[in-house]
């Protein structure tokens, strides 16, 4: 009965996690931040990051695959119940910035659909733009308390649509100089080696955070290692095989940006617009109209409406579902009739309100708030995978108590440096991404004030993080006198 189950094959594991992993936004937003030389980076990272990172889940998916709880059981297992708990904490409250960015994103997809252009970025003040975005998202949150099944069916055939659309993007980009008369590549001297290059200074060293942020989520993987045929084999070999996938559709998706628009000379709202912009110059080049950009528009529309309702509801649950009570304040594990933490609720609430309108306040620009938070998101959703490594680290440092069918590295010393590599190196993007690129903006007030808040939002996080114990912990005391 046990075999019947072990299905699924290297090509079965790799496909899974591609689609899971993949997106057009991945090679948007690092062509924006790079240009052309994002292709070397795409490599370096995908042979010292990714590669291993797929891997260690591999391991730890197989150590503990009657878990449930992810990467907080994983440290459960490996470390204490203090440490689960800032884990699942983490995993939680990272969210934060990504729910307060939604409602950008379905604006901006609204608006090509609707307007058949970008320059709502353009247009509208921040601050306007920041208030419509908080209806939106106090909306959801309001539909979310009360179950969205339907949403969450409508995410799965928007992301499969998003996917289809990424594969396109490649596909219509790299062949549009050749099969299409109208074309012409954007960026000079695109046969030259140099320039594909970085230049290894600080904004170079800032943009790594974006490059951890694309290619992680591994950890979505791990439950499917058990149900793989001959796992110490096959597992592998699907992530080899997807390493292979994303480097290629990285790659050829970069070059296929350096055609469409001059690395040297980025558009500044690109990372917004980049790709309806794309399939805008690409439906002209094949005299289609706007069918592309609709299409876009609209699996973009469907899949950030999704994402902003699956993504109010499972972290929270995943964080209160089994929250211990030594750490969590018994208000907060509270459940309302339908079975949902509503105090919880109020948590996200607030956070999120506070991440949208405040920053509204001190950047006037919302090309820039767009680009600000998608790039503070870069800065706190890696922290969850260091996580991951700790629990590879812990997991090598006691070995002979945990069996596991696939394992990534046999020598506990080897696994440990490459599971402190990668929490290392996590770590160091991280901090860079807290510093803003320069260029974007010339005005020394807002980019102080975006550093600023580049530290103290995730300062708040731990904060909040550190005092939920304390509450507990008193609450605990008061019914124990």
């Amino acid at each position: 009965m046990a075999d019947s189950k072990k299905q699924l094959r290297w090509y079965n594991v790799a496909l899974i996690a591609f689609v899971a992993v993949w997106g057009l936004g991945n090679v948007v937003n690092n062509y924006a931040q790079q240009g052309l030389s994002v292709i070397t980076s795409w490599v370096l990272i995908m042979l010292l990051y990714f590669v291993p990172y797929a891997l260690i889940v591999g391991q730890l998916g197989s150590a503990f695959k009657d878990e449930n709880g992810g990467v907080s059981s994983w440290i459960k297992r490996t470390s204490t119940k203090r440490l689960a708990y800032y884990a699942a904490w983490t995993y939680w409250v990272v969210h934060v910035p990504y729910l307060a960015q939604k409602p950008q994103g379905i604006l901006i997809s609204l608006s090509w659909l609707f307007k058949g252009n970008g320059n709502f970025v353009k247009e509208v003040n921040s601050v306007t733009v920041s208030l419509i975005c908080l209806a939106l998202f106090l909306a959801f949150l309001w539909l979310s308390s009360r179950g969205l099944a339907t949403l969450n069916r409508i995410g799965s055939v928007a992301g499969t649509a998003m996917f289809i659309m990424s594969i396109l993007f490649i596909i219509l980009a790299v062949s549009a100089p050749f099969m299409t008369k109208g074309a012409t590549i954007a960026t000079p001297h695109m046969d030259r080696l140099s320039t594909y290059l970085p230049n290894f200074n600080l904004n170079y060293f800032t943009t790594l955070s974006m490059l951890v942020f694309a290619v992680g989520g591994a950890e979505k993987i791990s439950p499917y290692v058990n149900n793989t045929k001959n796992a110490a084999k096959e597992f592998p070999m699907g992530m080899l095989v997807l390493a292979g996938m994303v480097a290629l559709c990285a790659i050829l998706g970069s070059f296929g940006m350096g055609m469409l628009f001059n690395s040297s000379h980025i558009p500044q709202d690109l990372m917004a617009n980049g790709a309806y912009l794309a399939f805008a110059k690409l439906g002209g080049y094949y005299h289609v109209g706007n069918v592309f950009v609709i299409l876009y528009a609209l699996a973009q529309a469907m899949a950030q409406i999704s994402a902003l309702a699956f993504s109010i509801d499972a972290p929270l649950k995943i964080l209160l579902g089994d929250a211990d009570p030594e750490f969590v304040p018994k208000g907060l594990r509270k459940l309302n009739a339908k079975g949902t933490p509503i105090k919880g609720y109020w948590m996200t609430g607030i956070l999120v309100s506070l991440l949208i309108v405040v920053p509204s306040l001190g950047i006037g620009n919302m090309n820039m708030l767009y680009n600000w938070l998608l790039n503070l998101n870069s800065v706190v959703m890696p922290l969850r995978y260091l996580w991951v490594f700790l629990a590879y680290i812990m997991l090598n440092k006691h070995l002979e108590k945990f069996q596991s069918e696939y394992e990534f590295v046999k020598n506990r010393k080897v696994g440990m440096v490459i599971g402190g590599w990668c929490f290392f190196f996590t770590a160091f993007a991280c901090v860079m991404g807290m510093l803003p690129k320069i260029s974007y903006s010339a005005d020394p007030s807002t980019w102080w004030f975006q550093m600023a808040l580049n530290i103290i939002t995730p300062l708040i996080f731990l904060a909040l993080g550190l005092i939920l114990p304390m509450i507990a912990r008193r609450q605990h005391t008061a019914l124990n006198e």
